[in-house]
């Protein structure tokens, strides 16, 4: 299994040295990268002949407060549900070079940072800090980390961003999303929405035909 500063991780698709786009999409909290496999091979399967790669991460085993301090996969520890998140910094630090590690080893052209909840977080996270070296951001069921000591970056470039959100979600609820998006739209950027009705904390067909819809757009 590749590696890259210790953070195993899936490749579904198109090789390294081939790819057209590489995606590089993150779980949510307890899961692993095993958790979008059957998603990543469908989404290649859908753009043949694109070289479309899909690299899945997995994330740390940590402790999380808010889940009476039991070892799970985690990209960072949360403190409390509140919104914004209170969240540990400092393993949000640690997650966010782990993944700088892994986009700096592709080679493909065009590069997108996407997630699923905790993964969506840390897709904004380190995407609005890597502005010119991706192509573009995709929250699926997220939200974004913010405080007062870590601003929402200013938008520096016309960087594509898409937010994707259920209505019926118990999880992470869709005001958590709306709320990114208005930061985002303060900081300058031009952010899209879609809401799906019904929707809990989970990923349907119609939002799998949009994610391939809009990695067409702005991947290829």
């Amino acid at each position: 299994m590749p590696h890259s500063s210790d953070l195993l991780y899936l490749e579904i698709g198109a090789k390294q040295e081939d790819a057209e786009l590489c995606v590089v999409l993150m779980h949510g909290l307890g899961a692993d990268g095993h958790d979008f496999e059957e998603v990543a091979k469908m989404l290649c399967q859908m753009a043949a002949p694109r070289r479309w790669r899909f690299v899945l991460p997995h994330a740390p085993v940590m402790r999380v407060t808010v889940n009476m301090g039991t070892a799970m996969p985690a990209w960072y520890d949360i403190l409390a549900l509140s919104h914004p998140r209170e969240v540990d910094w400092d393993t949000v630090a640690l997650s966010q070079q782990r993944i700088e590690s892994i986009m700096a080893a592709e080679s493909a052209p065009k590069i997108i940072l996407a997630g699923f909840s905790q993964g969506a977080a840390m897709a904004l996270h380190v995407g609005l800090r890597n502005q010119e070296k991706i192509a573009g951001i995709l929250a699926m069921s997220g939200y974004l980390l913010q405080s007062d000591a870590y601003p929402t970056p200013a938008n520096r470039s016309s960087l594509p961003i898409s937010i994707l959100h259920g209505n019926a979600d118990d999880v992470v609820p869709i005001k958590a999303a709306e709320e990114a998006l208005n930061a985002l739209r303060i900081a300058g950027y031009t952010a899209s929405f879609k809401s799906y009705i019904a929707l809990a904390h989970s990923v349907s067909q119609e939002e799998v035909r949009d994610v391939f819809d809009w990695l067409k757009e702005h991947g290829s």
